[in-house]
């Protein structure tokens, strides 16, 4: 079984996982891995662990040295300065495109440098102007890049409504599709902020939780049932699926009784 590390590039950014192979690596520990554009630095947050993984992991490539860290921090500076220079050129020349993130290649079996700047607009933008700007003033290869609003909020970053990091930024963008159905079955139809993320669009988290909503309502009784329970009989007014209960009025009083403690033949949902 492979030795699995998982690292993030950003402060509790999202997790991407390597083989640590014999490596002695340590929570913390700054490291180098195999990226689509050479050898990055990036931060172990868990492992290495023993694991059972079903899918081929690209190796780690070992601890980075004070070089690799010196090389990693003129990358961000110089990221800061391309963003700030791109947001300059973007006003003067009166384009609606927001820079929403930069990336830096110093490094490339195939040029020397390259910026890769991150944007979005309301529609097409025609940059042909911008471009040679951009090149002219950064020295560099540029490569414009519009993203969509889910792909945006992954890069900015933030907290969601449940005050916990945005899901697209810690996991990634849901690419499968998100449908109002989710919402409804999830009971925010009625409140149509709780349906909408950072970016404007359904919440990814509806995608994630759909499946724990299904399970649930396939076992629970529907609002309206008569149930028994340890603290007698009553009705379900209501349902609590994080606990996996349903709220049930017993005569004047409420209370949250878990799933399993229902009695079987009232908690049986009515066809």
């Amino acid at each position: 079984m492979p030795r699995v590390i998982a690292v993030a590039f950003e402060p509790l950014g999202r997790l991407y996982y390597f083989d640590a192979g014999d490596l002695e690596l340590s929570f913390g520990q700054t490291v180098l891995v195999p990226t689509g554009d050479g050898a990055e630095l990036a931060h172990c947050v868990w492992g290495p662990t023993e694991l059972d993984w079903s899918q081929d992991l690209a190796a780690c490539l070992g601890p980075a040295d004070t070089a690799d860290e010196a090389r990693d921090t003129a990358n961000r500076i110089r990221r800061v300065e391309i963003a700030g220079v791109a947001r300059t050129l973007i006003a003067r020349h009166e384009l609606a495109m927001r820079v929403v993130g930069v990336d830096f290649v110093d490094q490339s079996d195939d040029f020397d440098q390259q910026a890769v700047i991150y944007f979005v607009a309301p529609g097409r933008v025609d940059f042909r102007a911008l471009l040679i700007d951009l090149a002219r003033a950064l020295q560099s290869r540029i490569d414009l890049r519009q993203i969509g609003a889910r792909d945006a909020a992954a890069i900015i970053g933030g907290c969601g409504a449940c005050g916990r990091e945005l899901c697209c930024s810690a996991m990634g963008p849901q690419r499968t599709p998100l449908l109002l159905r989710m919402a409804r079955n999830q009971d925010l139809t009625n409140n149509p902020s709780q349906m909408l993320g950072a970016c404007g669009r359904l919440m990814c988290c509806l995608a994630y939780e759909q499946q724990r909503y299904t399970d649930f309502h396939a076992t629970a009784p529907r609002v309206g049932v008569v149930v028994g329970t340890p603290d007698g009989t009553g009705t379900v007014v209501g349902h609590s699926v994080p606990l996996d209960a349903v709220v049930v009025q017993v005569a004047t009083q409420r209370f949250t009784c878990p799933l399993g403690r229902l009695c079987a033949p009232s908690a049986s949902r009515d066809a």
